[in-house]
């Protein structure tokens, strides 16, 4: 325990990947054997947001959020390639690239495992997860990669915005119909409680502590007691969300395994192009670790609530992007240990900060 601490890794963040598993799985079991759970969580929600779940990312955010220093994020605009790279990532390549892959396997390498209508249901929910690159759960990432705060957070907020305007159109022409409607509450009270409620009060908390107790206690000891925090947060999570989702994963194993393939490759098609990228434009990690992240996370909260509203709960599109939510923890942990396990691709500044980060 002390090594791993000592090392700059947390117990949890040391054997996350153990606990993420333990976690889906007691998710699983509870909606299979405890439904009343699920039953009761899920009469816990606003316009289609899980109140539990909202509170839970709050505190998987919140440390993050407290990093925050406002010098920094004006300094966010002297070096604006980062951006740019999440932003053409995001939204000019993923949305079709999703499209691109998971046509080619519902409708060519599945052809004989998926008929036509599953297929085209299939590829609907694929189509929503590919156009909702992530709001919340990247900042969880961004912790276990040692991203950027500040960064992360303009990253984040360019984002949102560029979804209010562009998610609507690119959905619309991607699935071929007019006329889509979107559940705009949950749309902006996810960023309401994503982004400005945490920033706002790990702001504050950040001003509070350091006017008292200085700015050297605030980062060397403060900061420390919320380490396990964020992985608590995310463990809790992946309970709730498996138990919700617990049934359909055990009466559908085999097409959910098949969505999962071309999800999965997308994923990784997407965290390298924005990666890659960045270590070809000379950007420090903690920027394009981030901005890897981002595009590759999907905001599954807006996509599960779209595919209900457009196709019904219990639709082969809904579905789809279930599963997007299955595979997303998993892909996501093994991104982030190719990300600190390549710090020594970009500049040798980052390199000492970051040492001792990689997940085992």
């Amino acid at each position: 325990m002390d090594k791993a601490q000592n090392s700059g890794i947390s117990f949890f963040e040391k054997y996350l990947t153990l606990w993420v598993a333990l976690c889906m799985l007691l998710g699983i079991l509870a909606g299979r054997f405890l439904p009343f759970i699920p039953e009761l969580l899920g009469k816990l929600e606003y316009a289609n947001v899980s109140i539990p779940i909202a509170v839970l990312i709050w505190l998987m955010i919140y440390p993050m959020m407290m990093k925050v220093d406002f010098a920094s994020v004006k300094n966010v605009g002297k070096n604006p390639k980062g951006l740019v790279v999440t932003w053409i990532t995001n939204w000019l390549i993923k949305p079709f690239s999703m499209y691109a892959i998971a046509w080619f396997f519902f409708f060519v390498v599945f052809k004989e495992l998926i008929p036509p209508a599953l297929g085209n249901a299939y590829l609907a929910g694929a189509i929503l997860l590919g156009a909702a690159p992530c709001t919340a759960m990247v900042f969880v990432w961004s912790h276990l990669t040692r991203g950027n705060p500040a960064y992360t957070i303009i990253q984040v907020a360019t984002n949102d915005i560029i979804i209010l305007i562009a998610f609507t159109p690119i959905v619309s022409f991607l699935l071929g119909v007019s006329g889509i409607s979107i559940p705009w509450n949950t749309l902006i009270l996810s960023v309401v409680l994503f982004v400005a409620i945490p920033l706002v009060g790990g702001i504050i908390t950040r001003m509070l502590v350091i006017r008292k107790k200085g700015k050297t206690y605030f980062e060397t000891s403060f900061l420390q007691k919320f380490n396990n925090v964020t992985i608590g947060g995310l463990l809790l999570t992946l309970v709730i969300i498996f138990s919700f989702q617990g049934k359909v994963i055990l009466q559908n194993p085999l097409h959910i395994l098949l969505i999962a393939i071309p999800l999965t490759i997308q994923t990784f098609f997407i965290f390298f192009i924005a990666y890659l990228t960045a270590k070809k434009l000379q950007l420090p990690h903690n920027i394009a670790a981030p901005a890897g992240m981002i595009g590759a996370s999907n905001f599954f909260e807006l996509s599960v609530a779209v595919a209900i509203s457009l196709f019904g709960p219990n639709s082969p599109a809904a579905l789809a992007t279930i599963v997007g939510v299955l595979v997303e923890v998993p892909i996501m942990l093994t991104l982030v240990k190719i990300a600190n396990g390549t710090t020594h691709w970009f500049p040798t500044e980052q390199k000492k900060e970051l040492e001792g980060v990689p997940l085992n």
